[in-house]
């Protein structure tokens, strides 16, 4: 098992990637996983599914605003002093914000983006670092996304919140490797799951066509053909916090089925 006996913190759990990284780490052998949402019922449903994945694992949840450093210390110390260690922390928690422009956008509306995607991310980071620093190690993986390497149309706030987390993770990265704490980041394109399910079922109606013919206009652009699914990225991202990925550090790992082929 990739995690065997490891201690996880996800943030953001929600109805995509989130709740997908919560279960498929009690899949991979988790001693333990702490999850943090806004809304408890998030956290409720998935707790049931861990513990189909795997009755073994315990599960912490609490319900948690990363924009509040608070609510971050109160979740990573709650963990730590349940479970005794903090092996991995994956921020996945995000706000998309509202569609735009470069030229045109009404820049207030960032704050919030921001705010979550940046402050929140750091929030949560800081929280486990001085845990991870007095246990002799650990590791981080920020979640981010392809628009900031393929824009597209109205992405503008949410892409440069996640390109300045890309670059935070390279400077955690470089800070904190002398205490053995790696910092990665998992850059996601598409993702077949309910999030983007919902999205290809909208614009179809909306457009009057089959929602066949939306899935195949996105997967012509991808390399394997075929739009990733969000269980497969959050695999992807869970290897950066496990041993196997022991060597890497300060790296962005693409997970898009090659629709963005890094140079």
């Amino acid at each position: 098992m990739l995690l065997k006996d490891k201690v996880v913190i996800v943030s953001g759990i929600g109805p995509g990637l989130g709740v997908k990284l919560a279960v498929e780490a009690a899949r991979e052998g988790c001693r333990a996983v702490a999850i943090g949402a806004r809304t408890a019922e998030k956290l409720d449903d998935a707790e049931k599914r861990m513990q189909e994945a795997n009755p073994a694992c315990k599960i912490l949840k609490l319900v948690t605003d990363i924009r509040d450093a608070s609510h971050c210390k109160r979740l990573a110390e709650s963990a730590h002093k349940q479970f005794g260690r903090i092996d991995g922390l994956v921020n996945s928690a995000y706000f998309w914000g509202s569609p735009g422009t470069a030229d045109g956008a009404d820049l207030k509306t960032w704050r919030d983006v921001l705010d979550t995607n940046v402050i929140g991310t750091m929030n949560m980071a800081q929280a486990v670092v001085p845990i991870m620093k007095a246990q002799g190690g650990g590791a981080i993986v920020n979640i981010s996304s392809m628009a900031t390497v393929k824009p597209h149309t109205g992405e503008v706030g949410y892409a440069a919140s996640k390109g300045a987390i890309n670059v935070a993770s390279k400077y955690l990265a470089a800070e904190l490797g002398a205490n053995n704490i790696r910092v990665n980041v998992a850059r996601m394109g598409w993702m077949l799951g309910v999030p983007v399910q919902g999205y290809i079922s909208h614009a179809a109606k909306a457009q009057g066509v089959p929602e066949k013919q939306l899935y195949d206009a996105v997967a012509a652009n991808i390399a394997l053909k075929r739009l990733v699914t969000d269980t497969e990225c959050a695999r992807a991202a869970l290897f950066l916090i496990s041993d196997y990925s022991s060597a890497i550090t300060g790296q962005i790992v693409d997970a898009n089925g090659g629709e963005y082929l890094s140079p």
